[in-house]
């Protein structure tokens, strides 16, 4: 019998393993990221969960943050409700390109009502980068 994991370790250990390089993950959360059309944004946790990995939401910011963007439309996802997590300049710059599509904000929120993707599943895309 195999010991249970108490739900604070486990939680622990989720996190422990998003933070980790990983390949294929990080292939589907780009595939996930780049289908997020002009005009629209998701959520880092829509975006994990919509790529099979639904706790990943932290990793889904670290490949953001830490990754070469090879055309990535960054700027599309934004936090829960909406929000610009990045500071400073870089929360600018994202909120200017976003503006630039067309997005409009509500006060420093993304009107999600408005702009949100609804982002299909991961099986559902193509292999191709």
């Amino acid at each position: 019998m195999r010991p249970q994991i108490a739900p604070q370790n486990l939680k622990r250990r989720i996190l422990k393993d998003a933070l980790r390089k990983n390949e294929p993950r990080d292939a589907a959360f780009r595939r996930i990221i780049r289908s997020v059309p002009k005009g629209k944004v998701s959520t880092y946790g829509k975006v994990a969960a919509a790529a099979g990995y639904p706790l990943y939401h932290r990793a889904v910011a670290k490949l953001l943050r830490s990754a070469p963007l090879h055309g990535l439309p960054w700027q599309r996802i934004v936090g829960a409700g909406g929000e610009i997590k990045l500071k400073g300049d870089a929360a600018a710059e994202q909120r200017l390109r976003l503006s630039i599509e067309g997005v409009k904000f509500r006060g420093k929120r993304v009107n999600m009502e408005v702009y949100e993707h609804t982002l299909r599943s991961w099986d559902t895309f193509d292999e191709s980068p």
